[in-house]
């Protein structure tokens, strides 16, 4: 009989589902070399290491855990078969094939395999989001009555769009799960420390009590805090933003999820049991559903779909660096109170949710042209819960347009009044969300028609368009918003 093949399992595949049976052995390996080549937050770095020793110590003898400089000096320590689930990064993707001895099995830790969904683009015009959610609804049975989506509705996006509470500073629902930090954690911080100290590696970002599970224990428990107590409150204000409540009704669970510490498909059954049996509305339940088996599939395979040079395109020729304020998280150099708290909280945390990302980092780096890889970088290394393939197609196909609409219809681009409609930042601002030029002008407001104004001729052809470049071509004072913009830009607002 042939002997089972030690499963080498990278740091976002720690979960159990990685392993085709519970005794099989592991390969676990801790490369210095991967905090060495970028400056990652200090806190994701507290976290992997953090999940990949717990999981070593989990498995105790039934693992082989390896701190080496790469990955290959790991390897040649090793005899004998290894097999590996495909890695999420174009980069570990080639390395592991380069290597005769390992087997590469298809990927896990995600709802639809590569081949289902290039069975679904092959017969797709343009790959929506929403269809691609509508099939794998179909497929898994997830909120359908036979052939029809629960309640008559695939979508509950409309019901799921309330502004920001007036009349409170935070939702006032239960906090989700936290983490007790054990002797892991702190051996963990003294190597990290130890590291700087050396001149070995350098981290962005502040250090903190660790705030996410890292084994599948922890991410089980959070898992159910999150369904039991905070799931019912999900829907209404999932696109809203408080500056007092950064957790607002959102699961928390990316991180751990992107560890490969939870199984998508088992966290969106569990939604739907909490549907069933009347502990959710319907509308909470489906839009957290569609960004299990939707968006975030839908990501996983616009990376790997559009090959590895979708990372570069850049469609509407944006090419400006990151300002330094911008790269060190130096949220104290910010008056802008939305961007200042939200960039305090990367800087914090290492986390903020979807709206902050999309539409306050995310919004302000489009105005203004920065280079759309800088950004999906920057991204990725600031982010506890950023991949490779979570930021590049979240960056530059959506966040930046860099990809001339090949997933996203539209720029996600908008000025103040956005901002001002769906939180409560701007009361408390030194500028107005209803200027566009001056001392108190709104840098969103302002920068979101240089931003139209730049790119024109670009987006003329985008029916979605069509009225923002109207407005932009109703503007009396276009060459004065545009001449500050100029002025300005690098500078932290």
């Amino acid at each position: 009989m042939n002997k089972q093949p030690r499963r080498w399992c990278f740091a976002d595949q720690l979960g159990p589902h990685f392993l085709d049976d519970p005794g099989q052995p592991v390969l676990l390996v801790e490369s210095r070399a991967v905090f060495q080549r970028r400056r990652f937050h200090r806190r994701k770095a507290h976290l992997v290491l953090s999940a990949l020793r717990h999981r070593a110590t989990e498995l105790g003898e039934q693992a082989v855990f390896l701190q080496t400089g790469t990955y290959r000096e790991a390897l040649d320590q090793l005899d004998g078969p290894l097999s590996v689930c495909q890695p999420t990064s174009w980069a570990a993707d080639r390395f592991v094939r380069s290597l005769p001895a390992v087997q590469v099995l298809p990927a896990r830790g995600f709802c639809t395999s590569r081949e289902a969904f290039e069975e679904w683009a092959g017969n797709q015009r343009t790959l929506l989001m929403e269809n691609f959610y509508r099939s794998a609804r179909r497929r898994f049975e997830l909120l359908m009555d036979g052939d029809d989506p629960v309640g008559g509705r695939w979508n509950f996006d409309a019901d799921n769009r309330e502004p920001a509470p007036k009349d409170r500073s935070e939702l006032g629902i239960a906090p989700p799960w936290r983490p007790n930090e054990d002797e892991i954690d702190e051996q963990v911080r003294a190597d990290l420390d130890r590291w700087e100290r050396d001149g070995d590696v350098s981290f962005v970002g502040n250090d903190g009590p660790r705030e996410f599970p890292v084994t599948a224990t922890e991410a089980r428990a959070a898992l159910q805090v999150f369904i039991r107590e905070r799931l019912p409150h999900f829907g209404p204000h999932e696109d809203a933003i408080l500056a007092g409540d950064r957790f607002m009704a959102h699961s928390l669970l990316s991180a751990p999820m992107n560890l490969g510490l939870l199984d998508p498909l088992e966290c969106a059954y569990a939604a739907e049991d909490a549907y069933r049996s009347g502990d959710a509305p319907l509308a909470s339940v489906e839009g957290y559903i569609r960004q299990l088996i939707g968006w975030r599939d839908y990501i996983w395979h616009v990376y790997w779909h559009f090959g590895d040079g979708y990372r570069r395109r850049n469609a509407l020729r944006a090419r400006a660096d990151l300002p330094d304020w911008f790269a060190e998280l130096d949220a104290d150099a910010v008056q802008a109170r939305c961007l200042r708290d939200v960039l305090a909280q990367v800087r914090d945390h290492g986390w903020v949710h979807h709206i902050p990302r999309l539409m306050v980092l995310s919004n302000y780096a489009l105005q203004r042209g920065w280079h759309p890889a800088a950004v999906t970088d920057w991204f990725h290394r600031c982010f506890v819960d950023g991949y490779d393939w979570v930021m590049v197609a979240n960056v530059v196909g959506m966040s930046q347009h860099a990809d001339g609409g090949l997933m996203a219809t539209k720029p996600y681009a908008a000025g103040g009044a956005y901002i001002n409609r769906m939180s409560d930042y701007c009361g408390d601002c030194r500028y107005r969300p209803s200027e566009r030029v001056g001392d108190r002008a709104c840098p969103f407001t302002g920068g979101y028609w240089w931003f139209l104004s730049r790119n024109a001729d670009q987006l003329a052809g985008n029916r979605r368009m069509t009225q923002p470049l109207a407005g932009l071509r109703r503007l009396k004072d276009l060459d004065d918003v545009v001449a500050q913009q100029r002025r300005l830009n690098g500078e932290p607002p």
